[in-house]
């Protein structure tokens, strides 16, 4: 009869169990962070996609030398940029504000923001929310600059 070592015994089905338990323990701990931080990247998504918008449309007023704008229908939760015929959605749980001047609202439930040949803007202050989690974008009138910030 061959001797086995202690050190070469292997593990018993009790270790291999506990191992396991922790493992899934360990992985239904990351699944729980992982979903909270879905409605923090569907914000910031939005948020990003629509400076890259804002940023795109001023770039177009300057090269072009005219005026474009960047109209939000707040029916919709959509978007469009004046020299593209493309429609961008904003995910609908997110809630959309514009604070611009007064003659960019129509009646229809939409509001732009209009870049000049010069750089120049309406200007103002579009924020997007979703639950606790809220993002500001500062369109500048004087530069049209473009600046984003979490609230």
């Amino acid at each position: 009869m061959v001797a086995i070592s202690r050190a070469n015994r292997g593990f018993t089905m009790i270790e291999l169990a506990v191992v396991l338990f922790i493992m899934v323990l360990a992985f239904g701990a990351v699944g729980i962070s992982i979903s909270s931080g879905n409605d923090a990247t569907t914000i910031k998504t939005a948020a990003r996609d629509m400076i890259s918008a804002l940023r795109y449309a001023r770039g177009q007023a300057l090269m072009l030398g005219e005026e474009t704008t960047v109209t939000i229908d707040f029916g919709d939760n959509t978007y469009y940029i004046s020299t593209r015929d493309k429609v961008y959605q904003i995910p609908q749980n997110i809630q959309v504000r514009l604070v611009t001047a007064e003659s960019e609202y129509s009646r229809d439930g939409r509001a732009s923001v209009r870049f000049f040949g010069d750089g120049s803007s309406t200007g103002g202050r579009l924020t997007m929310e979703l639950d606790q989690w809220v993002w500001r974008i500062e369109i500048n009138w004087l530069t049209g600059l473009i600046d984003l910030t979490d609230a």
